[in-house]
């Protein structure tokens, strides 16, 4: 089973070679690597050569960049992975081994790796969303699946991955997923960068409230029911935990004020 693993690229030098080494190194061997570029202009395109079988250049978003990647790759199977995340040796394996018994679409765990407090709360956060059906995402589709909803929807930036998961989903089609994580890599986290995409995300979230209000009420919230299934977790890490809400209260603001921006720019 040949995969297309499509990794949407822009400025990504820091963390981008963890990344294609990471795919490289799968067990699955019969793997294709396509990179989508949206015009970095730091070395994203010299790292990406050394490792790809196809470099693109698109946008102006990740979506758009995936589904540009996903009409270029060859593969019956599609995985796509964002350039700060690092993949355990058998992800594409074990997403094959459920593809090959019928599962249209597979969800792999994630979590965070990074230095300095917000990190850690990052770390906390995701650590919390393992096994919660209403914030994982798939990454991973059969290409029939893929394309018989259209892709990800190139409106959205921010949760394109829940409104493709949910379409998918909407189908019929069967989700599972691996036992084997994909790791985010954060890296030096700051407050002020966090916002700043949470904000980008905002500005489109109206879009997918509308066409998914019953799960965006659940997912766009600060007192998510994945904290409170984890209160023994939090409660052994106070500090962190306490920042970690400091944090969602302070996404959930950018991202007010992103959905803010953009009814005033669509009156303008």
């Amino acid at each position: 089973m040949l995969v297309t693993v499509v990794v949407p690229t822009r400025n990504s030098a820091r963390t981008l070679e963890a990344c294609l080494s990471s795919i490289r190194a799968q067990s699955h061997d019969r793997i294709e690597l396509v990179v989508v570029d949206n015009a970095s202009s730091d070395t994203t395109d010299a790292i990406a050569r050394r490792f790809a079988d196809v470099v693109l250049t698109a946008g102006p978003e990740r979506s758009a960049q995936r589904n540009a990647g996903a009409r270029r790759g060859r593969g019956t199977h599609l995985l796509f992975v964002d350039s700060d995340m690092v993949l355990e040796r058998d992800v594409v394996a074990q997403c094959v081994e459920l593809a090959s018994a019928g599962v249209a679409a597979v969800v792999t765990p994630e979590r965070s790796f990074g230095s300095g407090f917000w990190a850690r709360c990052k770390a906390l956060e995701r650590s919390c969303y393992v096994g919660d059906e209403s914030i994982e995402a798939a990454r991973f589709f059969s290409r029939s699946a893929f394309d018989a909803v259209g892709g990800y929807d190139e409106a959205l930036t921010g949760p394109e991955d829940w409104d493709l998961h949910e379409r998918v989903r909407r189908t019929g089609a069967v989700i599972g997923r691996t036992r084997a994580y994909i790791d985010h890599d954060e890296g030096d986290l700051r407050l002020r960068r966090l916002l700043a995409k949470k904000f980008q995300y905002g500005t489109t979230i109206h879009s997918y409230r509308v066409k998914h209000p019953d799960l965006a009420r659940t997912q766009l919230r600060l007192a998510r029911p994945a904290f409170f299934r984890h209160g023994r977790s939090l409660a052994r890490q106070p500090v962190t935990a306490l920042g970690m809400v400091v944090m969602k209260t302070a996404e959930l603001g950018a991202g007010a004020a992103g959905l803010a921006a953009a009814r005033v720019l669509d009156r303008v």
